[in-house]
């Protein structure tokens, strides 16, 4: 199939499983895509099992391998959905919370890592390295999965906060220690040869590149944006910054994800602001929101058909089962340790742990990052465990997180 046959075939399945889920199942619409194109495939899968010599599977197997899930969201989607996340999450919100959303971002993403690593490799026999990895890939929280249930969880400002802009950061910082551990990991990664010594040097210029990167090339923007009062253009020109900056910055070998997270709050809060007039905001909001909406769709129901690519068995699924409940052993962990360094310094409103450690999703990033590991004896393990990971992140959380929230979260907004 041809990439536009590919594209085609996405939009009008993310449609009509959309308008299956908006009739009947009326899920969150993300969730509900997902819950429909899954359901969808192991119907296939099973309609394969019953009719002898179908086979039915095996082709459709053979085109999802072939759309390329890893390169099509970390090369091509990624860098959108993270701009126009990044669009409605204000600075001054930001600031209000950078000391905590800072923390869980590096920190918290550190400990996950070392958690979900250690007792992975202590269940499977994993060697350590390469268990790290896999701790890497789901530690991160998916901004795309965390601001689509946002959007229908009603929680509070402050909690949003925190939530959405950990989620955008720390998935930048996550993907760059992901490619330090892979460096360390494999042979053929960058960080390999330089040891300890070439993972801090990469990691260094990946975080730091893509941040300054994002900044100059947001605040160039913004200056052209100011001279302008044409929304048209000025909406080509977001689109220019997301789609260029992103990969320019995997060209200059930083982080394209913090690249298109910072030029996105800049845009969002002091474009909005001082470089566009009242139609213009009005225009740029509508248009990311439905690139936003739009890309969700896709991403959502692309995880839900991902299952053809995925091996399970009883050794995989019994693995999985054990990662979810460490994922979220680390996640607890990258919560509540930079709230408690903090809580002396500053209040914080009950239930804030347990809300952002069950809010804090994992998704189609997880499994695009599990995709591009290099082949190997331990790769089929830790591409089905992750897809668990994804699946009941998205699903069970995702559905009851609202509810968790309506639940602990009455007490007044704090910090």
């Amino acid at each position: 199939m041809t990439v536009l046959q590919i594209a085609a075939l996405l939009i009008v399945l993310a449609g009509a499983f959309g308008a299956i889920n908006y009739l009947f199942l009326k899920l969150p619409p993300s969730i509900g895509i997902l819950v429909v194109a899954l359901f969808a495939s192991l119907a296939v899968m099973g309609l394969d099992a019953l009719i002898p010599g179908l086979d039915v599977t095996t082709a459709i197997r053979a085109e999802v391998v072939g759309l390329e899930f890893s390169d099509a969201l970390l090369e091509g989607m990624l860098g959108l959905l993270l701009f126009a996340g990044a669009l409605h999450v204000k600075l001054s919100d930001l600031r209000a919370q950078w000391r905590v959303v800072f923390l869980m971002a590096t920190m918290g993403v550190g400990l996950s890592t070392v958690i979900v690593g250690v007792g992975f490799s202590w269940i499977t026999g994993m060697p350590l390295l390469i268990a790290l990895v896999f701790g890497a890939l789901v530690s991160p929280t998916d901004p795309v999965a965390v601001l689509g249930v946002l959007r229908s969880a009603n929680l509070r400002k402050s909690l949003e906060t925190k939530i959405a802009g950990e989620s955008l950061f720390n998935d930048g910082v996550g993907y760059v220690v992901f490619l330090v551990l892979v460096g360390l990991a494999f042979p053929s990664g960058e960080a390999e040869a330089g040891g300890l010594a070439g993972a801090a040097k990469l990691f260094f210029q990946e975080a730091v590149g893509g941040a300054v990167l994002g900044a100059v090339l947001g605040w160039l923007t913004f200056r052209v944006m100011r001279r302008i009062d044409d929304y048209s253009l000025e909406v080509l020109l977001t689109l220019g910054l997301a789609f260029g900056g992103y990969e320019l910055a995997s060209a200059l070998h930083f982080s394209a994800p913090i690249t298109a997270v910072v030029a996105g709050l800049l845009i969002g809060d002091v474009g909005a602001k001082f470089g566009m007039t009242e139609q213009t905001r009005q225009y740029v909001d509508a248009f990311w929101k439905l690139i936003d909406e739009i890309l969700n769709a896709v991403l959502f129901l692309m995880i839900g058909v991902e299952v053809f690519a995925v091996a399970f068995n009883l050794e995989s699924m019994t693995a999985g089962a054990l990662a979810i409940a460490l994922a979220l052993i680390g996640r607890l962990a990258a919560v509540a340790v930079p709230v408690l360094l903090l809580r002396p310094f500053r209040d914080f409103s009950p239930g804030v742990i347990p809300i952002m450690t069950w809010g804090g999703l994992k998704g189609g990033i997880s499994v695009a990052l599990a995709l591009s590991l290099p082949e190997g004896d331990w790769k089929p393990l830790i591409l089905a465990s992750t897809y668990m990971i994804v699946l009941f992140s998205i699903i069970v959380q995702g559905l009851s997180v609202g509810k968790l929230a309506a639940r602990l979260g009455r007490q007044p907004d704090l910090v």
